[in-house]
């Protein structure tokens, strides 16, 4: 096996650059929000708001010119995005729509455990026939059953609830839109074109899919190892012996590279597609730095531990953490400058004042806030006020 050899900072070059995040914009408007998110295979969802959801984050750190209408429109007028489990929650380009058809075969089959489930179906049908798209709120449904989407990754007693989650999860609905947190359903096949609607899974083999998957996680974070983490997550099925014998078939057929990156232990992988990338970054390129506000749930930062081998960055995402365990806060974003992180950021957008408040900033250890950096991190605090839609910015 031909290992391509990189230095830590051509590692983090590499990285940096394939994500737009290091010199001048590769991604720009709404054009650049589609091209993106089809370059990592999905980005991943989350509802809370503190300062942007986490897909709004993603996209403001690397989109030129990004505005949350942008995505908006894009999942919810011209359907070119879905929103579709993944990464867990996640947004997927609709072309990928197909891809996913085992694990709506397997809600389907799911349902059959639960006798009353078609009645319920049947009135949401009826709902949304004579009303339109509809929320949990809006039709409430009796069932008597303990129930778990089969693969939507929460669950609960709500009847209504459950039986519009399993609906999704079997492709039956999908989100018509979403005001706040609340989720609104309506019949997929008003959206989504009958080819993709009504393909047949294009890869029957299970061998066949977990490459298919495995290769697309790769193109979300650029580099990375075969090993147990969060980078896999939900991909169902993928135990380590399974790992390897994707990782053998996807070498020998050429669709993945090895690189060995200096001081790391682990072999890493990225797709051969962005071999041309590499090989730039092996001129030791000097691109222009951008300071960025990063998501906590970034494609970026799916696998941490890789992160901290890179950068010397540990992060932990501390929104589940008790208060009094923070060793931050509760809605903290990783502060990247040029090729390296250098702290951490708390950050609110109260929207009621069009402030954009600062609450907090904590430099790594090693980090002089010289007069260039504090102009970069005004210049990005800017920035992210305009994406907020706050016309101050407060600390």
């Amino acid at each position: 096996m031909c290992l391509i050899q990189l230095t830590n900072r051509q590692a983090r070059q590499f990285l940096l650059l394939k994500h737009g995040l290091l010199g001048e914009y590769r991604f720009i408007g709404k054009q650049g929000v589609l091209d993106f998110v089809r370059q990592a295979g999905c980005i991943q969802y989350d509802p809370i708001d503190v300062c942007g959801k986490n897909a709004e984050l993603v996209l403001q750190s690397r989109i030129n010119g990004f505005t949350k209408n942008m995505l908006a429109e894009l999942l919810y007028q011209e359907r070119l995005l879905v929103d579709y489990p993944d990464k867990n929650l996640a947004i997927i380009p609709v072309e990928d729509w197909p891809y996913f058809e085992r694990y709506r075969q397997a809600a389907r089959q799911h349902a059959e455990r639960y006798p009353d489930m078609e009645a319920l179906m049947e009135q949401v049908r009826a709902h949304i026939r004579f009303h339109g798209p509809l929320s949990s709120d809006d039709l409430k449904l009796d069932g008597n059953f303990a129930w778990r989407s089969a693969i939507h990754w929460s669950s609960g007693s709500n009847p209504s609830r459950s039986v519009l989650e399993q609906m999704y999860s079997t492709g039956e609905l999908i989100l018509h839109h979403k005001k706040g947190t609340r989720k609104y359903y309506d019949i997929a096949g008003k959206y989504i074109t009958p080819d993709l609607l009504n393909a047949p899974e294009p890869l029957e083999d299970e061998l066949e899919h977990h490459k298919w998957r495995v290769l697309r996680r790769i193109g979300a974070v650029g580099l990375l190892w075969n090993r147990a983490s969060d980078a896999w997550l939900n991909i169902w099925g993928l135990k380590a012996e399974h790992r390897n014998e994707v990782f053998r078939q996807l070498l020998h057929e050429a669709r993945i590279v090895a690189v060995a990156v200096e001081r790391m232990k682990d072999t890493l992988y990225c797709r051969a597609e962005d071999l041309p990338l590499l090989e730039a970054v092996l001129q030791n390129p000097a691109p222009k730095w951008r300071c960025e506000l990063i998501a906590p749930l970034d494609s970026f930062m799916w696998d941490r531990k890789l992160i901290n081998e890179w950068f010397g960055f540990d992060y932990t995402w501390e929104i589940y953490t008790p208060a009094i365990k923070r060793k931050f806060g509760y809605y903290v974003l990783p502060l990247l400058y040029g090729e390296s992180f250098i702290g951490r950021a708390e950050i609110i957008a109260e929207r009621k004042t069009g402030t954009l408040v600062v609450k907090n900033i904590w430099y790594e250890k090693d980090v002089k806030p010289t007069k260039q950096l504090r102009t970069a991190l005004n210049e990005c605090f800017q920035r992210f006020a305009l994406f907020n839609e706050c016309g101050t910015i407060a600390d």
